[in-house]
């Protein structure tokens, strides 16, 4: 099973005070959008839902979408980036400030994946560490 991580932005955890909605995947770590699941880019902002068990077995519906309205002829939107979004409830939960890291690890589920956090601090009693990692754009691999 493999996992991939996300150090967290003060942007991505609500601490600017923005209307951001949800963390980036960037769109060319093809690697990383294969993990999660297919989206259909001919559709307008095409989307999946996905469930993420934390380490307390709470399920958290969250949506994986491609914002993509900057794609279509005439535009429909400034946007072209993939998100995911509906984490907020999950962030408040575990207290997640920027600098901790957001890990999804897949679970041959559909749809299905373990989210964890990993703060900043490694003193820190919550903290849950995953080997060999290699990092990709503000994204990182577990193997």
């Amino acid at each position: 099973m493999s996992s991939y991580k996300k150090i967290l932005t003060k942007n991505d955890v609500g601490e600017t005070g923005g209307h951001q909605a949800g963390i980036t995947i960037p769109k060319k770590n093809t690697a990383l959008l294969e993990f999660f699941p297919s989206l259909d880019k001919d559709s307008f902002n095409p989307e999946e839902w996905i469930v993420c068990v934390d380490p307390d077995g709470n399920e958290w519906d969250m949506r994986y979408v491609y914002y993509n309205g900057k794609t279509f002829t005439p535009r429909k939107s400034t946007r072209n980036e993939y998100r995911i979004t509906y984490m907020t409830k999950f962030f408040k939960r575990w207290n997640v400030k920027s600098e901790d890291s957001v890990i999804f690890k897949d679970t041959n589920r559909k749809n299905r994946y373990q989210l964890s956090i990993e703060r900043k601090d490694e003193e820190d009693l919550n903290c849950i560490r995953e080997p060999k990692v290699v990092v990709l754009r503000g994204w990182s691999k577990a193997y």
